[in-house]
């Protein structure tokens, strides 16, 4: 395996390259912005997916070494979570770890059948967990997992993010309690020569 540098080092090019277009874009949030970071396009991609498991094992063991706690799963609002919690997990089995990260995905409303579950996947409560997502623009859609976790029982020890946008929703999970680490931020992806892909007149899911 590479260096964790190295591997962030490609996976910063490979969402530049990927991940990154430029136009008219409305977000979730209901903001407007002239660029849009399509994670999906890289945690989505088998390599991009290998690199992604790699960088968020990395940073939630140590997160978790620093802490002096023991995180049981990961997961996340579907769907932007889902690729990078089944790739960390997926990673942890293959690192060899002791007890390897267990995966889960919150369902934005509970399933209106059968168990009528809002959190699918290997959970229960009392485990203590990181939320995990691609990006951080306002907060409110990992504040929606953070709490739906809550309600099931779940301890949060902090929350995990591939790109923070900067605008404000780190500082509002915070604000909540818990702690934001992020592998990069709008500034590492825009600082760069880079030529952006281009659509117009996009809604941002």
């Amino acid at each position: 395996m590479m260096p964790i540098n190295s591997v962030k080092s490609e996976l910063l090019t490979s969402l530049r390259s990927k991940s990154l277009v430029r136009g008219d874009f409305t977000l979730s949030s209901g903001a407007k912005s002239k660029y849009y970071v399509d994670c999906k396009l890289t945690t989505l991609d088998s390599n991009g997916a290998w690199l992604v498991g790699q960088i968020f094992h990395n940073m939630i063991r140590a997160e978790e070494e620093a802490r002096g706690v023991k995180i049981d799963g990961v997961g996340g609002l579907t769907m932007g979570a889902d690729p990078i919690a089944i790739a960390t997990g997926m990673v942890s089995k293959w690192a060899n770890d002791a007890e390897p990260l267990q995966v889960f995905i919150v369902r934005k409303t509970p399933k209106q059948h059968g168990q009528t579950k809002q959190i699918e996947g290997n959970f229960s409560a009392g485990d203590r967990v990181v939320i995990i997502d691609d990006v951080v623009t306002r907060g409110d859609s990992t504040l929606r997992a953070v709490d739906a976790v809550k309600q099931e029982g779940g301890i949060i020890e902090f929350v995990a993010v591939l790109v923070d946008r900067m605008e404000g929703g780190k500082e509002k999970i915070e604000a909540a309690g818990i702690k934001v680490i992020s592998v990069f931020t709008k500034d590492d992806l825009l600082n760069s020569h880079v030529e952006l892909r281009e659509r117009k007149d996009f809604v941002a899911a």
